[in-house]
């Protein structure tokens, strides 16, 4: 039994298909199979059920697989030591992100995190959050930035800071001369939301105490918050959006945003991970950045 055929069955196994495993792991797909099937030919068992779309682990392959799990990230965590014993930041990560943070705070820590530690390689994905939990869970990512209380249980979850929201009112909107307004002033039928799937729609609907299937004349869906502003401002909806996308909005339209007269209209950003994750120095380093970058924003 060697690393490489447990990495290359940990691949087959996340991945559902020999090929998207090979090209994973960059070698060719009968080289995988080869050592894949070496592997089962030691253990005495079949591992993976072949004649499923996609491939999936056979009910000891399921077992076999939380103990490669582990052992893979003992084996990763002896460069870690290492690492940490020459005093070094050093090895690579692999970041998910959700799409209402990734536009709003990637350009702001990576500059600064790859200046300070150059022997990181940081990999990032941007991913709606339940394809994050299925990635932090088959080890397809290392860490992510999501809004804080999303991800469920089995993972480590460490807040980075406080993101409050606003309304952002079309100019032909009645609220357009508000300056603050209360939850209740909003007519939910003018909302206008992310697309299913982005937790920061149904952390609006929550907070607007709106029903997911609201009459309304007009309903547009979208994945990016720009989006939703366009539309907002040419047809008299309004939509809630949070503060960091504050200073994207142009000089022009700074007066279509509308504080929110409630204490809890906020979302925490935090950094979650795989409780049995190990890279311990690289996440410290990434954490420490972004509270830096943060804690200087809110100075600002």
């Amino acid at each position: 039994m060697t690393v490489i055929q447990l990495e290359y069955f940990l691949a087959v196994a996340n991945c559902g298909s020999f090929s998207q495993a090979a090209q994973h792991c960059f070698v060719t797909q009968p080289s995988l199979s080869m050592q894949v099937k070496a592997l089962e030919e030691e253990l005495g068992v079949v591992l993976l059920d072949r004649t499923r779309k996609p491939v999936i682990p056979t009910e000891a392959g399921e077992k076999v697989l939380a103990q490669v799990r582990i052992a893979l990230g003992e084996f990763g965590a002896i460069r870690e030591v290492v690492a940490d014993m020459k005093r070094e930041t050093a090895g690579k990560i692999r970041l998910g992100i959700i799409p209402t943070i990734g536009p709003y705070l990637l350009h702001k820590f990576i500059p600064p995190f790859t200046r300070r530690y150059p022997k990181v390689e940081l990999e990032i994905r941007e991913m709606v959050t339940s394809d994050i939990v299925e990635a932090l869970a088959h080890d397809r990512l290392d860490v992510a930035i999501v809004a804080g209380g999303t991800c469920g249980e089995g993972v480590v979850e460490r807040e980075l800071f406080n993101d409050r929201f606003y309304l952002y009112v079309s100019p032909s909107n009645r609220l357009i001369e508000r300056s603050n307004v209360r939850i209740e002033d909003i007519d939910p039928s003018e909302l206008i939301l992310l697309s299913p799937g982005n937790c920061l729609r149904d952390q609006i609907i929550e907070l607007c105490q709106a029903s997911r299937e609201m009459p309304r004349h007009f309903a547009f869906e979208s994945g990016t918050l720009d989006t939703l502003m366009r539309i907002v401002d040419c047809t008299g909806s309004v939509t809630v959006i949070p503060e960091m996308a504050l200073e994207f909005i142009p000089a022009e339209r700074s007066g279509q945003v509308k504080t929110i007269a409630r204490g809890a209209a906020s979302r925490k950003i935090s950094l979650v991970m795989r409780r049995t994750y190990v890279k311990h120095s690289i996440v410290e380093a990434l954490y420490n950045t972004i509270k830096t970058i943060a804690a200087q924003q809110a100075v600002k």
